[in-house]
């Protein structure tokens, strides 16, 4: 019997370059005329705040900005964030940045209408009001933040990453303009890249995919897989960086309805323990689990090698199945991101905690196509340390 499936996503969406230039009229269709720009210090630096508060400024909108947001942003900072779109009164949040950037603008939309604690809210539909109106401005490639119902925000205390979902955490409008991520540094462009394409991978794989689901991952993992070594290489491509940002949003839009597995599970206890970035975190154990989960759908693992661009002629199930993880292996040491553990200072007496850490994101492990034990987990971090 086939299951009952939802499916849900950003109401609006304007993608194209240049498209930034049209922020104004998406304010005022929203009924707005105060705004604050969430953003964090790298964009500030970049000059793309900048850009974006001329347009607004020429359209005599009254605007602040907010801009202390960090790489996995805490509690505390989300918290300072809702006081400040507070303390603006502006009815409209612009989250202009990467993932940690586009997260703290919706959690503090959200929270600005929300009474009670921000922990009574970690967990699944569990907020009671809509929040603020928010446009999202992605400025990577990376997270699809901007098509998803959800943040994660890291608990430092606990040393681990907690997720507030809920479908007021949907933008209001989503905004992909391709020239914002030419300024980005390859190194950026590789981790926030494979983040968007372990999104679309693990959608594919998840337990909760379905028809839709499948057609946007699908066709994601073709779009980064084709083009995350071009803009890496070459970050003025344009036409590399329109089609990477249509892939990592076509990731997220599969995500957030079939859900992520297990490569994320074992990337938070080890971001928020050891600070790697999200997308270096993802990307080091992505290979590793692949090898793990493939005999949990093994039509799909082999599928992918094809959606990779692999030659697959002549080859068995298993073979293909075995050449996505090494496609995968391949991509990485192209984009030169780092592949041990061990060069973050994570030792083998590490192990056993971070394994103890996987296990408690029991969310995205009820996704994973193979049951996973502790002894399991610390295997696999054993296989890349």
């Amino acid at each position: 019997m086939n299951p009952i499936n939802l499916f849900q996503t950003t109401s609006r969406i304007v993608m194209g370059a240049g498209c930034l230039g049209q922020i104004r009229d998406e304010i005022k269709r929203l009924g707005c005329d105060t705004a604050i720009i969430v953003t964090d210090p790298g964009v500030v630096a970049a000059g793309i705040a900048e850009r974006l508060e001329r347009i607004l400024g020429e359209g005599g909108l009254c605007f602040t900005r907010f801009d202390k947001v960090s790489p996995d942003p805490n509690l505390e900072t989300a918290l300072e964030a809702v006081a400040a779109v507070r303390s603006s009164g502006a009815r409209v949040v612009i989250g202009l940045g990467g993932g940690s950037a586009i997260d703290i603008a919706k959690i503090a939309a959200l929270l600005a209408e929300n009474d009670g604690q921000l922990g009574d809210y970690f967990g699944i539909d569990l907020v009671p009001r809509p929040g603020r109106k928010t446009i999202i401005v992605p400025t990577t490639a990376g997270t699809g933040s901007e098509v998803t119902p959800i943040v994660i925000l890291s608990d430092e205390a606990e040393k681990l990453k907690k997720g507030v979902v809920s479908p007021y955490l949907f933008p209001s409008v989503a905004l992909l303009d391709p020239e914002l991520t030419i300024g980005l540094p390859p190194h950026v462009t590789a981790a926030t890249g494979m983040d968007a394409l372990i999104h679309g991978i693990e959608a594919f794989t998840s337990k909760n995919a379905y028809a839709i689901t499948d057609m946007l991952a699908r066709r994601a993992i073709v779009l980064i897989a084709g083009n995350i070594r071009t803009a890496f290489a070459n970050g003025a491509d344009i036409e590399a960086r329109t089609r990477m940002l249509e892939g990592s949003l076509l990731a997220g839009m599969a995500f957030a309805n079939a859900g992520v597995t297990a490569v994320h599970a074992f990337a938070y206890p080890i971001g928020a323990e050891f600070h790697i970035p999200h997308g270096v975190a993802n990307s080091i154990m992505l290979a590793p689990v692949m090898e793990f989960n493939m005999l949990g759908n093994l039509k799909k693992f082999a599928e992918m090698a094809d959606l990779l661009g692999e030659n697959t002629a002549g080859l068995s199930e298993r073979a293909m199945a075995l050449a996505t993880v090494q496609a995968l292996r391949t991509l990485s040491a192209d984009l030169q991101i780092p592949n041990h553990l061990s060069q973050f200072g994570i030792k083998s007496s590490d192990i056993p905690m971070l394994a103890q850490g996987v296990m408690k994101v029991t969310r995205l492990l009820a996704n994973n196509p193979r049951v996973m034990t502790q002894k399991d987990a610390e295997n696999i971090y054993l296989s890349v340390l």
